[in-house]
Order: C-alpha cells, then structure tokens, then sequence
C-alpha cells in the first residue's frame, strides 16, 4: 500500500481546507508514493517518536500536532524541530499530520472527548459560516434525474441531518449550436434550438467543489454546461470548534469532576468555583479552547472542559460556568485512536501502532 491511500482516507473524513489559517497540516516529510505496510501513531512528532518507528521498522508515521509550523532557513540539528527532520529522511521516514481540520471535523477530537465522558446530543459548539455553497445549473428535463442523483451521490444536498436536498424548476432553454460543434440536439450551424430544462440548485461543502464538478461535467448531456456557484451564509451544523453536549442524567459536580479525571487520564484539573450542585450540560474542546468560553456561556453549559487556561482567564467564568482545565496533552491524547479508527474501517489488515512514549512535555509533582 502507498502512503497516500491513507492519506487520501484521512482526509476525506478531515478534509486539509477546514484547518485554520494559521496551521500546517499535510504529509511534512516524506513522499506519498512510497510503500507502507504500517503505521505510527503519536499526538506529537520528537526524535524518540521516530526512533520508535525505526525500532518496528515503521516508516509512517501519524501526528495530531504538525512538526513543521513555519518555514524553516536552515536544517542544522540546532533544536529538536530539525533534529526530528534529519533523523527521519535519513531514515526515510514519511511525517504526517491532522491537527485543525481534525479538530473542526464533527466526528474529530471533540467527538473523542465526548465519546470518553458518555455526552449525548452532541453539536458543534461554534458552527463555521462560509464554506458552504450552491450549485446551480440548466438540464434537459429528460436527464435530470440522472444528472440530479449523481450530484447527490458525490455529496452534494447535505445540510446538518438533512441528506438529498435540492430545489428546481421548469423553463425553456434555448441555443444556436455553431460549426465544429458537437450539440444536444440540431445540427452544427443549424438554428436556433429551444429545449424544456429544469434549472437545479443544490447545496455542497467548499471542499467538494471540484469533485462535483467534475461529476457534472461527466453526466450532463450538453457539450457546454452553464454553472455557477453562490457562497452561502448558512451555519455549517459540521464543521467548527468545540462540541456541546447533555450527560443522560444530572451528576453531582464532584462526581464529574472525578468522571472527567479518570476518563480523560489526567493528573491534574484546574476548575474555578463550584457554584452548582450538578452538572448536565457539558461543553468542550480539545486542546487550546479559551477563545469558546463566551459560547459555552451563550448555550448555557454547566462546565466547559478543555486546556491551556491562563490566570486571567478564570475569572471571565463570573460564576455562569465551571472551567475545568485538564490540560493540552490530556484533551487530545485519544486523537490517535481516531486514526487507527478512520484507517482500520477502510484497510482492516493494515497495522496501525499506537507509541509508547508519552510526549506531553509538562509534568505534575
């Protein structure tokens, strides 16, 4: 097998055009042609990661978190960034990683946590606004719902828990098919035709505007096909940051806190004050979530839990919403069983290994 057919697995289920402006996912080191029989997968990339992967004689290896941020000027071994990097080309070692767009993704690292602490009705916490768009085109009545279903199939039509979703109607077409062409009906050069067409419009995510194009092109009957999108101002219900979600029953605080630090193998949790007897409604986030405390307000979540709280930042809870920092590390560290989920489901012989070393670089007393 080579190593993009697991890269073009994942990221069909985290597509690379939903991480952040400011990320760097991808294949970092490494070319997607070579073979790979097996996998290693880590929350981050260091040098005692890869001499793991060269004990088991691995070369592939999978990270959550991007080895390479920005561009680098020189590749000398003065830190561990270029140390890992030199270790593994000499090794011939592929790195890649799925950091932001596995984090926005609805099934991601979120859905992790909420699958750990056993949430139900889950939903983004900050859906995105932007990336959704609608498809409009012309077909011949007779064709619609050819071309309509393979549209559909190529997934187009979704909106939130809504599948197959579109909106048409009738109208004539007309065209005058000029020499050296090859028309629907009429001849080259002829006159003018007029067809009975259905104008279809259907909504479709951004990442998938060539691949439904490309459908189009392939199944529509005109030799020219008129086409056009418009971005939309929807909410996109699966793509965003953070997830929301209900405990089956009301818990007692403490008891949570107790769920949360087991569940999520974490040695510490710093919270703010315990102003509820319960807990029902929890908020989350992988990693550095801060930036989602005024929404888990908004929604009313009893607790939001996730990592990298400063001082200051405890106090903008004013007693509306329990923060319980677990730390960065903790939050994230069952992304690489998402891996070795999204790979087994397609590739079920295929070894996915998960590290042994634990690279969170900060430790408890």
């Amino acid at each position: 097998m080579q190593i993009k057919d697991i890269i073009e697995e994942i990221e069909r289920f985290a597509p690379l055009n939903y991480q952040e402006s400011y990320d760097n996912c991808g294949l970092q080191v490494g070319n997607p042609e070579w073979q790979t029989n097996k996998v290693l997968l880590s929350l981050d990339c260091t040098e005692e990661i890869v001499e793991e992967a060269i004990a088991l004689e691995c070369n592939f290896i999978i990270v959550h978190h991007p080895l390479l941020f920005k561009g680098l000027k020189s590749i000398t071994g003065k830190n561990y960034v270029e140390r890992t990097i030199l270790k593994a080309i000499q090794n011939n070692i592929a790195i890649y990683a799925a950091h932001t767009n596995m984090d926005n993704v609805l099934g991601g690292v979120n859905n992790k946590i909420a699958d750990k602490l056993n949430l139900i009705n889950r939903k983004i916490l900050q859906p995105t606004h932007g990336n959704l768009f609608k498809l409009h085109t012309y077909i011949p009545i007779q064709d619609f719902e050819k071309v309509r279903d393979a549209l559909f199939f190529a997934g187009a039509g979704n909106i939130g828990n809504y599948s197959e979703c579109g909106f048409s109607w009738e109208g004539d077409g007309t065209f005058k098919p000029k020499e050296n062409t090859n028309p629907y009906i009429g001849d080259p050069g002829g006159k003018r035709e007029e067809v009975k067409e259905k104008k279809l419009e259907i909504i479709l995510p951004k990442f998938l505007k060539n691949k439904i194009l490309s459908t189009l092109f392939s199944v529509h009957p005109y030799e020219e096909v008129a086409y056009g999108f418009v971005q939309l101002e929807n909410e996109n219900q699966t793509i965003g940051a953070g997830m929301i979600g209900d405990l089956k029953m009301p818990t007692d605080t403490l008891d949570f806190l107790k769920t949360i630090k087991t569940n999520m193998q974490t040695d510490c949790i710093r919270y703010t004050k315990i102003h509820k007897k319960t807990i029902q409604k929890v908020a989350v986030c992988g990693g550095s979530g801060s930036f989602l405390l005024p929404h888990a307000i908004r929604q009313k979540a009893d607790i939001f839990i996730t990592g990298d709280f400063k001082y200051h930042e405890f106090f903008d809870a004013e007693n509306k919403i329990i923060i319980a920092d677990i730390g960065h590390y903790e939050s994230e560290q069952f992304t690489i069983e998402i891996f070795s989920e999204i790979i087994k489901n397609k590739f079920r012989n295929f070894a996915t290994l998960f590290t042994k070393h634990k690279t969170n670089p900060i430790n408890y007393f």
